[in-house]
């Protein structure tokens, strides 16, 4: 589509949001990059095309249903933050996601790793688990539909309104892209429900795990109707690396039968994340077991017994290593003698510990080592990081290399934890970095719920920014348990400026609304009614004249169509 053309670009919605450029098409709207004026932020808009626009039941459904969906608030769901109409135009307001579709990302990479493809439909599940508890069902769940940010965050877009979509658009590559994750209840055309949702993810796990898609076909009628019959091929007669649990749990978020299928997103959760933690103990494990096999092997020669010779070097080098190691002992022991660090250890401040390190390793490894346990008193603190798996230490007070003395008591020891994308319920959990004035409030709840915070928003007056904190109590960096409540202060602006509405009757249209703008006020309907008033001429205002309003207030008018004409 030539943007050049575009009847959207550079014009302004609401007297607020102004079109800068189309970044994406589909069959029932486009979407533009656009700039909030009152917020001062980029944000993506997606205006219906005017024939669909022209349909009013459609245009109820959209309202309604983006309506719907704007209650939703998640940090692995694009946000809806408005639904508006003016004159005949239909758009909702959208956060705009600086990142890249998993289906792209697929196409450059492949196949993905089992951690990766944990980690993704994790974060899935979480949104329509959310969404589904609100009684939201997506209904066209696909790669297209999933955004990869930079930070490896994943958020889910088109909640609610692809459902609407599929039914307007004619049957396009997309929408035969959409029929290879399709539920068989919906290919059967029966309702769908959140287990239809899980099928479609299931489908997603699938082609993450393998590259591929499980059924493909010549036309969209053979795709569906193999979800409906088919059996698919093993993820693991495709790939022998894939883990069978993983498979596993694939398979029956696919499963074709609704009932034998997952009943609910938190319960194909639960499974990925006992998953977790299963792969992230084998890897901890072996990881062990590879560093004491190989310190075993660099300590072995390969000598024959049956060589006398090799026998004598043999018997030379242990005596030497014996001297050495006695020699060593010697010295040692004159140095702890002479420094009294001996004599301290046993009658003095107790015995000198050097704090050694614990960060890179799995924290119930180190917590439950029975010869730690004699010595420190752990204190475990998780905190979100994208970067470590869960519960791998991301930092440790105090630091390695402080010297520390016990003797009655343990030496008290806090480990900073990575929570990964689980935040365990029973443990801590330190509050995130959000700066006053620089922190969206979106942005500062995604990452107190990713945290484990309940979180409670006060809206306050404030020179900030509207939209943005003010203050968070407790504050960033503070230790709470989790699923502690965190007050987010946000601004709505400074005190609302009340502005006296003028009187509009009697002036021409143009007029008027000229006289509403140059007060702060903008013009909202206009109808045109018939009247002797000369055409064009304001004859009703839906505020009185002389009444007080908020700044930005919309006014209606009706505006005379003229005398009717004689005969």
């Amino acid at each position: 589509m030539d943007t050049n053309k575009d009847k959207y670009i550079g014009t302004m919605l609401d007297n607020r949001y102004e079109i800068l450029e189309l970044i994406g098409t589909g069959g029932m709207a486009n979407v533009y990059k656009a700039l909030c004026h009152r917020l001062n932020r980029y944000d993506a808009i997606k205006i219906m095309h005017d024939e669909t626009a022209a349909n009013e039941e459609l245009r109820r459904r959209f309202r309604t249903e983006s309506q719907a969906v704007a209650m939703l608030s998640h940090p692995n769901i694009v946000s809806v933050y408005d639904v508006s109409h003016s004159a005949d135009v239909e758009y909702i307001v959208m956060e705009l996601v600086n990142g890249i579709t998993l289906k792209d990302y697929m196409k450059e990479k492949g196949p993905l790793p089992a951690e990766d493809v944990v980690n993704v439909s994790s974060q899935i599940a979480k949104a329509l688990a959310h969404a589904h508890e609100r009684g939201i069902i997506h209904r066209d769940i696909k790669p297209q539909n999933i955004m990869l940010l930079k930070d490896g965050l994943i958020k889910v877009a088109d909640f609610g309104i692809a459902s609407l979509q599929n039914q307007i658009e004619a049957p396009t590559e997309e929408a035969v892209g959409s029929v290879h994750y399709i539920a068989p209840e919906q290919a059967r055309g029966q309702q769908a429900d959140a287990r239809s949702d899980i099928y479609s993810l299931g489908i997603v796990m699938y082609e993450m795990l393998t590259g591929q898609l499980p059924y493909n076909g010549d036309s969209a009628v053979e795709i569906a109707v193999k979800h409906m019959n088919a059996t698919p091929v093993p993820p693991r007669s495709i790939n022998s690396d894939i883990p069978q649990e993983l498979e596993n749990i694939t398979l029956k978020a696919m499963n074709p039968s609704m009932e034998e299928r997952y009943q609910s997103a938190n319960d194909l959760l639960s499974d990925l994340e006992d998953y977790r933690k299963t792969m992230l103990a084998a890897k901890v494990h072996a990881k062990d077991a590879d560093f004491d096999l190989s310190s075993a092997s660099s300590d072995e020669e390969d000598v024959s017994v049956n060589d006398p010779a090799d026998y004598r070097k043999r018997s030379s080098k242990a005596a030497f290593i014996t001297a050495g190691i006695g020699i060593f002992i010697a010295v040692a022991v004159i140095f702890l003698v002479l420094n009294g660090k001996f004599l301290n250890g046993l009658f003095g401040n107790g015995e000198e510990v050097k704090i050694e390190s614990f960060v890179g390793r799995y924290y119930e490894d180190v917590v439950n080592d029975s010869d730690m346990s004699q010595i420190y008193d752990f204190t475990v603190v998780y905190k979100p990081d994208t970067e470590h798996d869960y519960g791998i230490i991301i930092s440790q007070t105090p630091k390695q290399g402080t010297v520390e003395y016990k003797n009655e008591s343990k030496i008290k020891v806090t480990l900073v934890v990575s929570s990964g994308e689980m935040i365990p319920a029973d443990g801590e959990v330190q509050i995130p970095e959000i700066e006053a004035g620089k922190t969206s409030a979106a942005d500062a709840e995604a990452l107190l719920s990713a945290a484990g915070l309940e979180v409670m928003i006060h809206e306050v007056n404030s020179e900030i920014t509207e939209g943005y904190v003010v203050k968070i109590s407790p504050e960033s960096g503070d230790i709470v348990k989790t699923g502690s409540t965190v007050k987010l202060y946000v601004s709505i602006g400074p005190t609302v400026k009340m502005i006296k509405v003028p009187n509009l009757v009697g002036y021409s249209r143009d007029q008027a609304i000229e006289k509403l703008e140059a007060e702060g006020l903008s013009v909202g309907s206009i109808v045109g009614v018939d009247s002797e008033l000369e055409a064009g001429t304001v004859i009703w205002q839906s505020v009185n004249p002389g009444g007080e309003v908020e700044v930005h207030t919309k006014i209606d008018i009706q505006v005379s169509n003229g005398p009717k004409s004689e005969g």
